[in-house]
């Protein structure tokens, strides 16, 4: 049984990126031979014989295995801001802005750039920088594919364009994944690259410290061009953007002065 499922984990990680080691083995184990038996293999090894073959079966397998709380498109009201009066700003400075999607999760963020992006300039112009701390989340967005709940704020003309439906799952097309480079970075302890026109960073620093939440707000600003911006989340405002050498461009966007 031992030797059955750490074989099942290597082939995993050889054909997907996901490294189910990182999780808790008598946990994941739990998990993964009661995902088998209902249905209706008998081994870890006839179970990945059957993932191997059956790419609709790999795709269920890889969102039960990764916790997906993100979506394409989150709260929509403020992508709204962003394609109609933040990007045509930041293009009329620079045709071909350098954008960084800090804390990534599975993908949909620095996606949804891309696609928003496309409305603007042509998508061979776009190359997004997307980071991570967690390998498996990155090896799932690398992957590109998500359940049609990820798609619920999405707009139609970008599923129908960017998308290829297989079973109740979503594909991202090549020519979007193309745009991201996909890397690992812990926000906390790493040096941040820049300058940056654009730093979207959201739904991730609520997790934080008041004290990390202040360090990593001087770090995007140090990243930032003059005029650049920081994209927030919907609960994450900051009260006193001086402080970071910003100024309020649209509530939850910050403009490095």
């Amino acid at each position: 049984m031992q030797q059955d499922y750490e074989m099942f984990t290597s082939k995993i990680y050889q054909k997907t990126g996901i490294n189910l080691s990182l999780y808790k083995e008598a946990q994941m184990k739990r998990r993964l031979t009661s995902l088998y038996q209902k249905k209706g293999y008998a081994s870890f090894q006839e179970f990945y014989q059957a993932l191997d073959r059956d790419q609709q079966l790999l795709n269920e397998f890889l969102d039960r295995m990764t916790i997906n709380v993100s979506e394409f498109f989150r709260n929509a009201k403020r992508w709204d801001v962003l394609d109609q009066t933040i990007l045509p700003e930041l293009l009329r400075k620079n045709p071909n802005p350098k954008i960084w999607s800090a804390a990534c999760s599975t993908g949909e963020e620095p996606y949804t750039l891309s696609m928003m992006l496309s409305k603007h300039i042509p998508l061979s112009k776009i190359q997004l920088l997307a980071t991570d701390i967690d390998d498996n989340v990155l090896a799932k967005a690398r992957l590109g594919v998500y359940s049609e709940r990820a798609l619920n704020e999405a707009p139609k003309d970008m599923v129908n364009k960017f998308f290829k439906k297989e079973g109740p799952y979503y594909t991202v097309a090549d020519e979007i994944k193309r745009t991201v480079t996909f890397k690992k970075q812990n926000l906390l302890a790493d040096r941040f690259s820049g300058p940056f026109d654009l730093i979207v960073c959201r739904n991730v620093l609520i997790y934080f410290t008041e004290e990390a939440k202040e360090s990593i707000y001087h770090k995007f600003s140090s990243a930032l061009k003059q005029g650049g911006i920081l994209f927030v989340g919907s609960t994450e405002q900051i009260f006193n953007p001086g402080t970071y050498d910003f100024e309020t461009a649209e509530t939850f966007f910050y403009r490095k002065k």
